[in-house]
């Protein structure tokens, strides 16, 4: 069953999409469970589009600042700071076109891992 988002339930995918950006064994059936009831396309551009450039860097430093969860305020807040970037600025529309490609690239195994456990759906 898929349907549209309220915020608060926005702000929940977010944080589940981040738990594959933290420095412990992704869960990634729980990821699935957690956001199988929305558009799988719609699950993998929030991934690749709003959580992933906010929480990638957390797996690219030597020591990962975030080792069990983000703090759900504190993404949810990110992220929206980083889309209202994206409105106003043509520089940080096109930094972000490319970074988000090279996401999209980089962690596509993310996406992969979590697809493979929604119930007979693909993207």
């Amino acid at each position: 069953m898929e349907r549209s988002m309220t915020d608060k339930e926005l702000a929940y995918v977010y944080w589940a999409l981040s738990d594959a950006f933290v420095d412990t064994e992704v869960d990634y059936e729980a990821i699935a469970r957690q956001t199988e009831d929305y558009d799988p396309d719609e699950i993998k551009r929030i991934l690749y589009h709003e959580v992933a450039p906010v929480c990638h860097t957390n797996l690219e430093t030597v020591i990962p600042m975030i080792w069990s969860a983000f703090n759900l305020e504190n993404l949810k807040a990110d992220i929206e700071e980083m889309l209202r970037m994206r409105e106003r600025s043509y520089f940080h529309r096109q930094r972000d076109k490319l970074l988000i490609r090279w996401l999209e690239f980089r962690y596509s195994y993310i996406w992969k891992k979590i697809q493979k456990h929604y119930r007979n759906k693909t993207s």
